[in-house]
């Protein structure tokens, strides 16, 4: 049986659970103490275009002569954004 919800609706629901998490994450960086508690919510994971292409700059460019059009995104995660998702998870799961 199909879910009536859209695509767009689910992944803007986890988009923004991820995304809430890894401002907590940030947040409680900011407030903590320096402890290995502080260091495990502030150690985090990037990704960006650049790295995929082995650019340094980490962003593609596309050269055309007379335009260049210059691309960029890095996404970072942490524990916090791992529980945002699971939430986000867990809220389109249970109300339904």
């Amino acid at each position: 049986m199909l879910d009536k919800r859209s695509l767009s609706v689910i992944v803007l629901t986890l988009f923004f659970g991820t995304l809430f998490g890894t401002l907590l994450g940030e947040l409680l960086g900011w407030i903590l103490p320096d402890s290995v508690v502080r260091e495990f919510f502030l150690k985090s994971i990037e990704f960006n275009l650049g790295s995929i292409v082995g650019d340094e700059v980490d962003v593609v460019s596309l050269d055309l002569v007379m335009l260049i059009v210059k691309f960029g995104l890095t996404l970072t995660f942490n524990f916090t954004s791992i529980i945002g998702f699971a939430t986000a998870y867990y809220f389109l799961r249970y109300f339904r």
